[in-house]
Order: structure tokens, then C-alpha cells, then sequence
């Protein structure tokens, strides 16, 4: 399956090439050994993706992506709100209510545990409508598994 996600990716090179720089940008691979994106974002697309490919081909996914990440900037909404990705501790409704306040939607937040046993953050979610033009109220929310109280790890 794995190998077909990765030809299947490979073959579409083309469809989106022209936002190759705009992915590696925007939508990095933060995975060790770095890499140049594609594996990452051939995940992306088999797990996320082809759920709107009925209305997005595989171009328009990854352009709405990046345009909906440029419209609603979580990492700048968060620096805004005096809450950096520089390991420091910051409060679970703090982050939530930073980015409600500024996108008007409730965000999913997901953490993950470190080797030390600390939360940190793992994942923000906003919902999408099924045109992928607009963001919604999710109608679930992932749980959270989170603490009150939620490290911001550097990256």
C-alpha cells in the first residue's frame, strides 16, 4: 500500500509542481531524517485527501490547503496571543480560546506525551466545509487527551 501511495504521488508530480515551493514552505516535513516532502505529503493526500476528490482533484487539495493555512495562520495566531513554540508552559484555554477568538471556530487540540511524561502539543484541527472553501464548527471534536496545562515545544 505503501509503495502504491508513493507512485501514485509520484505520478500526479506534475499536477503540483507549481506549488512545490509553496509546500515546502508551508507544509514541511518536520520528520527526521528530513526529507523533501513527498512521502509526508503523500500521506497527507491517501488520508485526507481523497476524501474530497469527488470536488478537489489532487492540485485544488493541496492549493486550498495552503491558501486556508495562509487565511487562517494558527502559528501566528498563537505568537499574537504571546504563546510561541519555545518549550514553555501555557494553559490549554489559553491556546483554545486564542484561536476561537481569532478564527471564530472551536479548535480540536490533540497532545502528545514526551519522554519525560509532559504534554505537549501535538495537533490543532479546524474543520472544513466539503467544497473546502470555508472553515466550520466541527461538528466532533477528537479527544483531546490533553492537560490542563500543555508544553509548546521548540521546533
Amino acid at each position: 500500500m505503501h509503495v502504491n501511495l508513493m507512485i501514485r504521488l509520484h505520478t500526479n508530480d506534475m499536477k503540483i509542481a507549481d506549488l512545490n515551493s509553496r509546500m515546502q514552505a508551508n507544509w514541511p516535513s518536520l520528520a527526521c531524517p528530513v526529507s523533501n516532502g513527498n512521502t509526508f505529503w503523500a500521506h497527507e493526500w491517501e488520508k485526507h485527501g481523497t476524501c474530497s476528490e469527488s470536488v478537489l482533484d489532487q492540485h485544488d487539495y493541496f492549493l486550498t490547503a495552503l491558501n486556508l493555512k495562509k487565511q487562517y495562520n494558527l502559528l501566528e495566531i498563537l505568537q499574537n496571543a504571546g504563546i510561541e513554540a519555545n518549550d514553555g508552559s501555557y494553559s490549554l484555554s489559553s491556546i483554545t480560546e486564542a484561536i476561537s477568538g481569532a478564527t471564530g471556530y472551536t479548535p480540536g487540540v490533540e497532545c502528545n506525551t514526551d519522554e519525560s511524561g509532559s504534554d505537549q502539543l501535538y495537533q490543532v484541527y479546524l474543520c472544513v466545509d466539503t467544497s473546502g472553501s470555508s472553515v466550520i464548527e466541527c461538528p466532533v471534536l477528537p479527544n483531546s487527551k490533553c492537560s490542563s496545562q500543555i508544553q509548546f515545544p521548540s521546533f
